[in-house]
């Protein structure tokens, strides 16, 4: 401990940092409130009056914690470190909203109850999520960089660049504009009219074109004062639901274990990027935070944001967390979410988050050696299954809400036939979306380990997999008793192939070691 270093809670790079974080919340606060809005039918006292200020409570609470850790981590080291961003885990927010709350709904056709189950999932989940401390030291040791940090990758390259992307293009006058400005301040660090940070003035000139153009307004509706209250009754009616309709438990856990291997994964990325922070503290702190932000509301987990390097190439320190934290509060306690969730729209706040995207990657290259690159491209492609598979099932719902008849449903073994036919393996795609959180890490971490000629190491994850498969953690829609599919069988092949080659090969450069880094293997000499 250095005790004549003072860490500064706000460095040169803070406010630039905290207007990218701030809108990386604001786009997930913008999505799940018009879901819930329009698509589960919650009033504006449900969405703004109870999600919103829960949420912000659930933020305030991990800030809080993140803030310390910085602060206590930058004393050890006797140096500045940039804290973990916080906020609304994106892919669980989905997961939570179309696998928990809107099949309640769509059985109940009632908001309220649907709400009510959600903050009992929430509850949890967090619960779950925290349960992950007791494994998560363990598992970020014997695990591969590459294998965590490329399925984060998958992750970014798929739901925070290319989705934020496409809708970039589907609006390119709004944004176009912030994308530009996004680039240059943030990747080409050139300096921007007024020394504005490049979030805020994205936001400015992005939600600017879209009032010209009339693709966004100026409403009030919403506006008031919410002030966060622990909703104790609406909890214990929830859980009742909850415990009534235990095949909700099917997604909850599965989707919880993704959540804090995420926080895992994130932590590993701020490691890499020069800052260690200890992951069960984290992942007890997102669990916790999330089990808070249930009581007062809100059914979404929290946890450690994806984008650390990103944040901490600006130059941030712990300040920016701090005032997203604050901002947040203050807003949605006066209901201000509410105005800004009308004012601006998603296209000029999504060039952020695929800025937040590049940097992962970018990053995720420069901290692993150059053989790893393998194994971290192999991590982020089922992410691009899943990608795929969401948006055939979202084509096949529009198609029925449009009216078309006689649609057969995706997974029909006939429109399974066909799309095979025309180079469409939906199949294959269904199997690798299916957990592509942990699919994406065990393959990472087994191609690493025969990179390194770690094989056993390779075995083991493999031997993983196999036994995830076999219970439908992975490659299945739901938990269920044991199978012996083909892909079960196939992964239990494979960590005997593995196991077994070091003896297979006695003389061969295999080390059946199981360390996180290796040898780097020289590529042959080529042929005369």
């Amino acid at each position: 401990m250095h005790d004549t270093y003072r860490y500064r809670l706000f460095g040169k790079g803070d406010l630039g940092a905290f207007w990218a974080l701030f809108t990386d919340n604001l786009v997930n606060l913008i999505i799940l409130s018009g879901i819930c809005q329009f698509v589960f039918q919650m009033p504006a006292e449900i969405v703004f009056g109870r999600i919103v200020p829960g949420a912000a409570v659930a933020i305030v609470a991990g800030v809080a914690v993140y803030s310390f850790l910085a602060r206590r981590t930058a004393q050890r080291l006797g140096r500045d470190v940039t804290a973990l961003p916080y906020g609304l885990s994106t892919p669980v927010m989905f997961v939570y909203l179309f696998g928990v709350i809107g099949p309640v709904y769509w059985t109940t056709g009632d908001p309220l109850v649907a709400w009510q189950v959600g903050i009992a999932a929430g509850l949890l989940g967090g619960a779950v999520a925290m349960a992950g401390a007791l494994v998560g030291p363990w598992l970020k040791r014997v695990t591969p960089r590459a294998g965590m940090l490329g399925t984060l990758c998958g992750i970014a390259l798929v739901f925070i660049g290319t989705v934020p992307l496409a809708t970039i293009f589907e609006s390119p006058y709004v944004g176009f504009v912030s994308m530009v400005v996004v680039l240059c301040g943030l990747l080409g660090r050139v300096r921007l009219p007024f020394d504005l940070p490049a979030g805020l003035l994205a936001l400015i000139l992005g939600t600017g074109v879209a009032l010209v153009i009339g693709e966004a307004g100026i409403s009030i509706e919403g506006v008031g004062l919410y002030p966060p209250v622990p909703y104790f009754g609406d909890m214990a009616a929830g859980l009742g639901h909850l415990f009534a309709n235990p095949e909700l438990f099917l997604v909850l856990i599965p989707v919880q274990i993704y959540n804090f291997i995420e926080t895992m994964n994130n932590v590993e990325s701020a490691e890499a990027a020069g800052d260690p922070y200890p992951v069960a503290v984290c992942q007890v702190t997102d669990g916790a935070g999330t089990m808070i932000g249930a009581l007062f509301g809100s059914p979404f987990p929290t946890t450690a944001y994806i984008g650390h390097p990103a944040y901490k190439a600006m130059g941030a320190h712990a300040g920016y967390v701090a005032g997203v934290g604050l901002v947040f509060a203050a807003a949605a306690f006066f209901g201000l979410l509410a105005f800004l969730n009308n004012l601006v729209p998603v296209a000029a706040a999504a060039p952020v988050l695929v800025f937040v995207a590049l940097s992962l990657i970018a990053n995720t290259a420069a901290s692993l050696k150059p053989t790893h690159m393998a194994a971290v491209t192999i991590a982020m492609i089922p992410h691009v299954s899943a990608l795929l598979v969401t948006k055939w099932g979202s084509m096949m719902t529009a198609l029925a809400e449009r009216g078309a008849e006689g649609l057969p449903a995706l997974g029909d073994p006939a429109l399974t036939a066909a799309l095979l036919q025309q180079g469409a393996h939906y199949e294959g795609h269904l199997a690798l979306s299916q957990g592509a959180i942990l699919t994406g890490l065990v393959w990472g971490a087994a191609v690493a380990g025969i990179i390194d000629n770690h094989f056993r190491s390779a075995a083991a994850f493999m031997g993983a997999a196999a036994v995830m498969s076999l219970f439908g953690v992975i490659h299945a829609a739901q938990l269920h008793w044991p199978v012996l599919s083909p892909v079960t069988t196939g992964y239990f092949f494979m960590a005997a192939f593995l196991y077994a080659y070091p003896i297979l090969q006695p003389d061969g450069r295999a080390t059946g070691g199981a360390g996180r880094e290796g040898a780097r293997i020289v590529p042959p000499a080529p042929s005369e």
